[in-house]
């Protein structure tokens, strides 16, 4: 099991973190243009980060700066959990837009960054989100956390955990894409931090019949 799982059972008491009623559904649809990034994302697990780019006395900040978000990527993806959409989309306001170029040059080009069209619905409204916040998605695109501050700052471990859980255990029930993808780990017998986690949801899951 993770040391790191009382953060995960902390997550269930967390704002919009552990509601049912709140979570466990797919999110309003939105759009970037014509493009559809939830329906793009369908089959992975999706983590989408409403930031703002701004600009300080010290330089850009943001709770997603790329070194962070990219350390955070290649430690995940080496313990065996690729296949994770990483999505930012910056704040609709005039100033934001101006200073977009700020916000795309912080993070990782293995971050995707949405510009917001000002004619479209804001899709921070339409997402009930605020700045700094995070929304991790199953890969039935099913929203399993909503992560705002101070948990969504990634020097604590509360976005970790949340997508760790999103990818391998069906919180919001089973998903035929997560069982499929936790089996190729298990086959391969990938030893990461959460390998016995890991075992212990493929050996559930298997004597299950998965759903979408």
């Amino acid at each position: 099991m993770w040391a790191g799982l009382g953060l995960v059972l902390a997550l269930c008491l967390l704002p919009g973190g552990g509601a049912e009623t709140q979570n466990c559904k797919e999110p309003p649809e939105w759009h970037i243009g014509e493009e559809n990034p939830m329906l793009n994302s369908r089959g992975s697990v999706t983590v989408v980060a409403l930031l703002q780019a701004s600009r300080s006395k010290h330089g850009p900040f943001m709770c997603f700066p790329s070194s962070s978000s990219e350390d955070l990527r290649v430690k995940l993806e080496n313990e065996g959990l690729v296949n994770i959409s990483y999505v930012v989309v910056n704040h609709q306001g005039a100033h934001s837009q101006r200073k977009f170029h700020l916000l795309k040059e912080s993070v990782s080009d293995y971050i995707t960054v949405y510009q917001q069209d000002e004619q479209q619905a804001d899709v921070w409204t339409t997402l009930n989100g605020s700045k700094d916040d995070f929304l991790i998605y199953d890969r039935c695109g099913r929203l399993v956390y909503h992560l705002g501050l101070p948990y969504s700052f990634l020097s604590f471990q509360y976005v970790e955990e949340s997508i760790k859980v999103a990818y391998c255990e069906s919180k919001c029930g089973n998903c035929s894409y997560t069982v499929f993808s936790c089996l190729i780990l298990y086959i391969l017998g990938k030893e990461t931090g959460f390998d016995s986690f890991l075992k212990k949801i493929i050996s559930v899951s298997l004597i299950q019949t998965p759903t979408i």
